[in-house]
């Protein structure tokens, strides 16, 4: 079940917030852990228990790590709990690449190592599991509570809004808004707003731009023009679909009382690489940060070491994000980017120079083409296309397939990018009572009034087109 379904917008969504609001406050952890359950076994009810099992497991290695906490037992309890969750992420999603990359390195395939079954990724491991290890060093550190009641702690795990593409959430932040949160009709149409204006970038804009970037992947040698095209088409799918998405669950979040972190605060916008960063899936950086970056001992450990965090963090986040060599390499340029930014000082001085905004975004999407091709092959046809080593036009019958939708959509999603900064300026402001984690849409009564309007017209343009649309999953459900 998706955001952009019918099933979940006009069955799951209202039966849930129902149930929901009609429930007494101390069991409606309850409520949201049964219809996270449902959400997720409505994709397949065999892997719901592996979220249940890693629930369980780190629910009482939890237990075990608090209370042997600042012994060798409590550290070894944790370096245990943290390799049965990095097991089950590595046999369910990397298992495959393993053996793929072992029989290359023998000239064969795993058909020729007499290996004929493919486990199935089960959707959102990347995120439930990275949420449990952070409870498990944040309870060793002594950051987060080790009294957490079970039926809470498994709601966080399985919280629907965010379970199967983030952002990723830390139980430390959480912790005090499942004993008590709040519950307005202010916070609660605020978070519809959220969630119309992400739904809205999903459907209207990230799902138009899909096929000017599938046709560009798929087609054997592309042409200088279409390289070009399907790459920012790409560059602003991904964008508009993963914000999109974000913003939805936040808005969803909003909606039960709860404050989630920002994940993306306007990344194209960014004068470096380092910048980027701070702006794009902020919740994997900061935990990447916390959990990877930090203990490896970050910049505290002289020049080259810093330099080497930063590869190994880097290409281990793009590692998670899928189990493939095109991942690794987009990591990989990622971390030389930063490494080379902290050594020249241009993480510093780069708002200082006019040509840093175009260099970072040519950067980026340099990188997006390797993240989005189904292999190194693909990724290098690109390249080639873009530096016009195929030609200036590829096959006049492609451009039959090239819809002038989505080279209009294309144009307005770039526009909407560079307007952003305008836009977050006059139509929002922190709510005060999310302590700067979220945004809400002013009070002015008449500006009030007219985003109010756009957002009835925005929501219907979304329905009508999705109407007419045939199913297309979130990027970021791959991951």
């Amino acid at each position: 079940m998706v955001f952009s379904s019918e099933t979940f917008l006009f069955l799951f969504l209202p039966v849930f917030l129902g149930l929901y609001y009609l429930t007494p406050l101390r069991w409606r952890s309850a409520t949201i852990l049964l219809g996270s359950y449902v959400f997720y076994a409505w994709w397949r009810v065999d892997f719901l228990g592996l979220v249940i099992l890693t629930t369980l497991w780190a629910f009482g290695m939890g237990r075990l790590i608090a209370a042997y906490r600042g012994t060798r037992l409590g550290q070894a309890a944790l370096l245990i709990a943290v390799a049965g969750c990095l097991g089950v992420l590595g046999v369910f999603k990397y298992l495959n690449f393993f053996i793929d990359s072992f029989a290359a390195l023998l000239g064969t395939d795993a058909a020729g190592l007499d290996i004929h079954w493919r486990l199935i990724l089960p959707i959102g491991i990347s995120f439930y599991v990275f949420q449990s290890i952070s409870y498990l060093v944040d309870v060793s550190r002594g950051d987060a509570k080790s009294d957490a009641n079970l039926i809470d702690f498994a709601a966080f795990i399985a919280l629907f809004p965010q379970l199967i593409a983030g952002p990723i959430l830390r139980y430390k932040d959480l912790e005090d808004q499942f004993r008590s949160r709040e519950h307005s009709v202010e916070l609660f149409c605020d978070g519809m707003a959220r969630f119309v204006v992400g739904l809205a970038k999903k459907v209207l804009i990230a799902d138009s731009l899909a096929p000017l970037a599938d046709l560009a992947f798929a087609t054997e040698s592309p042409g200088l023009a279409l390289a070009w095209l399907g790459a920012a088409a790409y560059m602003a799918q991904l964008y508009f679909d993963f914000s999109g998405y974000s913003s939805m669950a936040i808005g969803l979040g909003m909606m039960m009382g709860f404050r989630f972190v920002e994940n993306f605060n306007m990344p194209y916008i960014s004068r470096s690489i380092t910048e980027f960063w701070r702006r794009w899936h902020i919740s994997l950086s900061i935990w990447l940060r916390d959990y990877l970056y930090i203990p490896l001992g970050g910049n505290r450990v002289g020049s080259v070491r810093t330099y080497m965090n930063l590869m190994t963090v880097m290409t281990l986040g793009g590692l998670w994000h899928g189990a493939a060599w095109t991942f690794v390499l987009w990591g990989i340029w990622h971390g030389s980017i930063l490494s080379i930014e902290r050594a020249t000082g241009f993480d510093r001085t780069a708002r200082e120079r006019a040509w840093s905004l175009p260099l970072c975004l040519m950067l980026v999407l340099i990188g997006w083409v390797m993240f989005r091709a189904e292999t190194v092959g693909i990724a290098g046809q690109m390249y080639a296309g873009m530096l016009g080593l195929n030609g200036i036009n590829p096959d006049p019958m492609i451009w039959f397939s090239v819809s002038g939708e989505s080279i209009a959509l294309l144009v307005v999603a770039f526009i909407i990018v560079a307007l952003e900064p305008w836009m977050a300026a006059r139509m929002v402001q922190p709510h005060p009572t999310l302590q700067g984690t979220s945004m809400t849409i002013t009070q002015a009564p008449a500006q009030q009034a007219l985003i109010s309007a756009g957002l009835v017209v925005l929501c219907a343009l979304t329905i009508m087109k999705l109407a007419e649309q045939s199913f297309s999953p979130f990027l970021y459900f791959q991951f």
